[in-house]
């Protein structure tokens, strides 16, 4: 599923945003903290995540798991595979001006084909609160 989104920001400012692997539990939804690797958010890097306190339909609270970063061509796409949910994740960033950005988001997986999309439309959307607020300051 893939959702897109104008973020308020301009692109080297999001990526700068989300190069940073602490920021992931910001946007991404269900995340409660993330233990990075040194490469951080370099390819092949793995990190361990935890779940939030809230419990979800498919996980415990604060349970941990593993990220493994796909890619990362700065500053244009990062992509992640979360090996529990079994979800591949896709974010390509294209300016569309001086301090906007288009973020496209492509979350696939083998189950709940609907979850996915608001799953996609939901990070967007913290993503883009995050870049709002940064934008108004």
């Amino acid at each position: 599923m893939q959702a897109s989104l104008e973020l308020l920001a301009s692109r080297q400012d999001v990526w700068a945003f989300l190069a940073e692997p602490y920021h992931l539990s910001d946007w991404w939804p269900g995340v409660g903290g993330v233990q990075p690797d040194r490469r951080g958010a370099a390819a092949g890097a793995r990190w361990q995540v935890v779940a939030g306190r809230e419990p979800t339909l498919f996980r415990k609270p604060e349970t941990t798991g593993t990220l493994v970063v796909t890619a990362a061509d700065p500053p244009s796409l990062f992509a992640f595979y979360l090996v529990a949910d079994k979800l591949d994740v896709r974010l390509d960033l294209e300016a569309t001006g001086p301090d906007r950005t288009r973020a496209t988001l492509t979350v696939e997986g083998p189950w709940l084909l609907a979850y996915r999309r608001t799953l996609a439309r939901r990070a967007l959307g913290r993503l883009h609160a995050l870049c709002q607020t940064a934008a108004a300051l």
